[in-house]
């Protein structure tokens, strides 16, 4: 899908404010209403947006401990990593599972808990449980440098 200049500023308004209504869209981006729709709804429809969602406090929800795990498992199977990752979806804690190379883990996860006791039974009982799973190495994250969910636009 080609973007043209409006079809990126809605897009750049949309990731900082996912909840402006269209009126405040179109007088940002100086379309009018109906064209605004239009486009956004074309947006929607080509994929390009997958969804809306509300970014929440994970402190204020006591949820204040931050891990990078890296996962090694036994064997590289296309079995073994769909098994994995069926398991590894199942866990709420489990903010992201990234299927990575260039380590000597084959995962990464990123993970939030309330606690070490919380960790330590998230890593004990649930994680290292899978089948596969053969070796965990655990970061702790001390401070977010870098916090975005908004894409770079091209163009």
């Amino acid at each position: 899908m080609q973007l043209d200049r409006y079809d990126r500023q809605i897009l750049d308004v949309l990731q900082q404010d996912g909840r402006i209504s269209n009126q405040d869209l179109a007088d940002r981006i100086a379309l009018s209403p109906s064209s605004c729709l239009r486009r956004l709804r074309a947006l929607e429809e080509s994929g390009l947006i997958i969804g809306y969602r509300a970014l929440l406090d994970a402190r204020k929800l006591g949820l204040s401990l931050m891990a990078l795990i890296h996962i090694s498992m036994d064997s590289h199977t296309p079995e073994r990593f769909a098994h994995f990752e069926s398991e590894i979806a199942q866990i709420p804690e489990v903010l992201e599972c990234l299927l990575i190379t260039g380590q000597s883990a084959d995962y990464q996860l990123k993970v939030v808990v309330a606690d070490m006791d919380a960790y330590q039974d998230l890593l004990l009982n649930r994680i290292t449980r899978i089948p596969g799973v053969t070796g965990v190495h655990s970061s702790f994250v001390l401070r977010r440098v870098v916090d975005r969910t908004a894409l770079p636009l091209p163009g």
